[in-house]
């Protein structure tokens, strides 16, 4: 996602879905200027104790209208966030909505092609709802995700009035830990996320 933000500095960005703070954190650090937002409130404190009392965050929901203004920022980030989500037209018009003309929105999600990979059965073509069980902390937890193809994932952008500027499907970091990455890579590489620069037409 840095890579693809080039240099933020000075630049207005709202980091959609804000998390624990790591992207906003490293835009601050080279200069831009950060607001976040998560739906989750305790997700919003942890980044305020992180960021300190000066940070700009919010508890919003991307599927509700969102608490900015027409055009505030040069740039959104949305890493990891939209393959949440059954709609993304609400979603993806609100962020265009508080875009400055020509700004980026810069996204992350799963990989479309992982998800025939993992089930073989399923049907590349549908958007479809899948869960998987992750270990957090000790805790077993079940997360729900939404598969779209990416013919959908196109459709959604233009339709919400962007612009495809670039598609990246990253290797992993070359100083990855090899337990981290699964066994027998053909070609240092594999399927995990696709990332996104969209221009606001």
């Amino acid at each position: 996602m840095l890579r693809l933000a080039g240099d933020v500095t000075g630049r207005r960005i709202l980091d959609a879905g804000c998390g624990s703070v790591p992207l906003s954190a490293a835009l601050r650090a080279r200069g831009a200027v950060v607001t976040g937002f998560d739906v989750s409130a305790g997700m919003v404190d942890l980044t305020r104790q992180r960021l300190g009392v000066d940070a700009d965050l919010h508890v919003a929901d991307l599927s509700a209208p969102l608490p900015f203004a027409d055009a505030e920022f040069d740039d959104v980030v949305a890493s990891l966030v939209l393959h949440y989500l059954e709609d993304w037209s609400g979603p993806l018009t609100e962020l265009r909505r508080v875009l400055k003309p020509g700004g980026r929105l810069l996204l992350s999600v799963n990989h479309a092609a992982g998800f025939v990979v993992e089930y073989t059965k399923a049907d590349y073509f549908a958007v479809a709802k899948y869960s998987e069980e992750y270990v957090m902390d000790g805790k077993t937890v079940w997360l729900a995700f939404w598969h779209r193809p990416l013919r959908a994932m196109a459709d959604a952008f233009t339709a919400a009035g962007f612009r495809i500027a670039t598609i990246s499907e990253p290797p992993p970091a070359p100083d990855t830990p090899a337990k981290l990455l699964p066994p027998d890579l053909p070609s240092g590489s594999f399927i995990c996320f696709l990332f996104f620069v969209l221009e606001a037409a």
